[in-house]
Order: structure tokens, then sequence, then C-alpha cells
């Protein structure tokens, strides 16, 4: 995986696809998010859906450098619940991270690093849960 992705729907579109109770950020569009960056996500708090900013990577609470998160970016699912690096977060902080495609690189071609865009159009396919 590349490390990248897109985001660029508007804040009334996000609000028509997910329920948004709260949001005091702007929604503005990016077309490559990178590690470290800001990124929108939709976090839950109080029983209400906040539009909220986070850095994206993940810091341990073990950690003695912040700049860990630039690298933890990822994690498998098969082992996600399970690993001291994510197991808390996993457990305890989850969010959704609104996101409209991603990039990666095509490894057909070893000559030219060529990196493509992934899409997804129907964001109505991805519907949040309630998990109460």
């Amino acid at each position: 995986m590349c490390g990248r992705f897109v985001g660029f729907r508007p804040l009334e579109e996000l609000r028509h696809h997910f329920p948004i109770n709260v949001s005091k950020v702007d929604a503005s569009e990016n077309f490559n998010v990178a590690p470290s960056q800001e990124v929108l996500a939709i976090a839950r708090y109080v029983g209400k859906n906040h539009l909220v900013t986070f850095n994206w990577g993940l810091v341990p609470f073990w950690a003695k450098d912040i700049s860990i998160g630039n690298r933890m970016i990822n994690a498998r699912s098969e082992t996600a619940a399970t690993k001291p690096s994510f197991r808390d977060a996993f457990r305890k902080r989850r969010c959704l991270i609104l996101a409209d495609g991603f990039y990666t690189e095509l490894k057909a071609i070893p000559v030219s690093k060529q990196v493509n865009s992934v899409q997804n159009n129907r964001p109505e396919n991805i519907k949040p849960v309630d998990t109460k």
C-alpha cells in the first residue's frame, strides 16, 4: 500500500450519506492525504456522531516519540485485536475515516513506479453500523 488516499466530498454530501450530529470542522478537499496530515473522521461521543479531524497515524501509549505515528498507519484485520500496538485502540477508540479513494502502486510495471487511483463513486455502499 502506498499510504495515500483521497477525500473530496463537501460537508452537505457527507451529511447526506452519514449520520453526523455535530460538526465543528470544515470538510475541505484533499487529493493527496498522507500520514501525519489531518483527516476527517466520524467519532461517537456521548451518543452523538461528531465530524472531527485527527492526525493520521497511531501513537501507542508506550511510545517515547510521537513520530512513530507516521509509520503506524495500517493494521492487519487478522491481528489488530491482538498486536500490542493496536490492541487498545482497536477495543476502545474506533472511528470512521472518510475517504473517497486510495492510491496503490502497480507491481506489474517495475520500470516506472506508476501510481493508480482507485475511487468509489458510490459512498452509499458504505453504511455506518449502530453498535450501541
